[in-house]
């Protein structure tokens, strides 16, 4: 970010951080800013090291030094005379700032007001920093920190109270510590309440764009909602769950070896998990039915009209065969193993599937099309796979799950040896029979930032 000028700043909360310029919007006259809103409140604070005539209005904060009348056309002083404008939907908190000593614990000398900031940096990451306006009377920033606070809490959107699903095995175990170190301070400054649970979610990155903790915090300490696509899974028309990814075949037997092994590290089990699976290697005899999607239908009237109807049976197309994996995808699902997706070309909210088929091949052929997701090379580019854009997909195996061709009155086994594992957003999920995905669009809403947005415009913008 280019710096203002000197004095001017806006500093990183970072222990150790550089100071940065403040996050200009724009440099305009402020003739032209207070045209345009209504004014609130204006004075002088200092700001850096100098003097600056502060403007607040409805949706802005702006400020330019107060210089010496110089000779009209002066070219330096029209540069140190630029205004400099922070949008108040940055703002995420506001304090009073004090010079405490020893022995004042509760009060100290006031020097001003602290405005909290979030920041947009590079590769869709936020960053948290702050402004201090400096001015000594007490009087005057009660009345600059009581609109700051009415202001705050006009943001509807954003949260009063959270309740946060820590999973304590991620990141290297050491999540609980990440927390309480980089997001309960952040959280508590916006004035969040919060409660602590443990679990999982595979829908940070998507959201986020990123796997950084701070970003994924000042997101929901903003308020940015993102509506996102939900699955629900069904057989024989009764619910299992609700979901965004899922993979049967491959993906399913490897989480269920995973399953079994839990004593070790997540690490270690999931190279094992892999290893043993790729070692064990063996298609699936099944059907798949789905319901193309309507690329011409806008999501929003997706939305109203809710799923298509099953009967609608001129539609749906089929496939049969043999198949080594089959992945059903609602979002994107990025992650450190494949940084542009699983599903690279879907979105968190378009109203449709990924459906990725894998057909039998021969290992070696299978194994390259796994390693292409780490790579910037198309993983779809083999001739034994498939993609499909869908909104409903029924999976109906046709063997049994020991890889024997079903059979109706056959002799009943225990839950796991007559079921079909699946992987359902990280967790298994066993059924013995068909299984019926369908999706629902922008089902819930949930804190993220719009990447296709962040991307286009170069700008910066669960789970631990």
């Amino acid at each position: 970010m280019p710096r203002g000028r000197r004095g001017s700043r806006v500093s990183a909360l970072e222990a150790g951080g550089e100071e940065e310029a403040p996050p200009a919007r724009s440099q305009c006259p402020q003739q032209t800013q207070a045209a345009e809103e209504q004014i609130l409140l204006r004075g002088i604070f200092e700001i850096g090291r100098g003097s600056c005539d502060v403007v607040l209005s409805e949706r802005t904060l702006s400020w330019r030094p107060i210089q010496p009348e110089r000779p009209a056309g002066d070219v330096e002083c029209d540069l140190l005379c630029k205004e400099e404008i922070i949008e108040l939907k940055d703002i995420f908190s506001v304090k009073l700032k004090r010079r405490c000593s020893v022995t004042q614990r509760r009060s100290g000398t006031l020097l001003g007001i602290t405005l909290f900031i979030c920041l947009k940096k590079e590769q869709n990451k936020l960053k948290d920093s702050t402004l201090d306006l400096i001015n000594l009377s007490e009087d005057y920033c009660d009345i600059w920190f009581r609109q700051f606070k009415e202001i705050l809490a006009g943001f509807s959107n954003r949260p009063k109270s959270l309740k946060i699903l820590l999973n304590p095995q991620s990141h290297k175990k050491e999540a609980v510590q990440v927390y309480y170190e980089k997001v309960e301070p952040l959280l508590k400054l916006a004035g969040i309440k919060t409660d602590i649970t443990r679990s999982t979610n595979i829908l940070a990155h998507s959201l986020y764009g990123i796997p950084h903790v701070v970003t994924a915090t000042l997101h929901i300490i903003m308020g940015h909602i993102q509506p996102v696509d939900v699955c629900t899974f069904s057989t024989r028309g009764k619910l299992l769950r609700f979901g965004f990814t899922a993979m049967f075949g491959f993906g399913g037997r490897t989480l269920a070896l995973a399953e079994k092994h839990r004593w070790m590290s997540p690490n270690q089990r999931r190279d094992f998990a892999v290893i043993k699976a790729l070692a064990k290697l063996k298609p699936e005899n099944c059907t798949i039915s789905f319901l193309p999607a309507n690329s011409s239908q806008d999501v929003l009237e997706k939305q109203v009209q809710g799923p298509p109807k099953s009967d609608s049976s001129d539609q749906w197309q089929m496939i049969q065969g043999q198949f080594f994996n089959v992945s059903i995808m609602a979002i994107p699902c990025l992650c450190s193993a494949a940084p542009a997706g699983l599903a690279p070309n879907t979105r968190l909210n378009n109203g449709s599937m990924a459906l990725i088929i894998a057909r039998n091949t021969t290992r070696p052929e299978f194994i390259k099309h796994l390693k292409r997701y780490a790579s910037v090379k198309n993983q779809f580019s083999f001739p034994f796979v498939e993609t499909y854009t869908v909104e409903e997909v029924k999976v109906h195996p046709r063997n049994n799950p020991n890889g024997h061709n079903q059979e109706e009155g056959g002799p009943h086994e225990t839950a796991s040896e007559s079921s079909f594992p699946w992987n359902v957003d990280g967790d298994l999920m066993e059924v013995a029979t068909e299984v019926h995905v369908r999706l629902h669009p922008r089902l819930i809403n949930l804190y993220g930032g719009n990447l296709e947005e962040v991307n286009d415009s170069n700008v910066t913008c669960n789970c631990l």
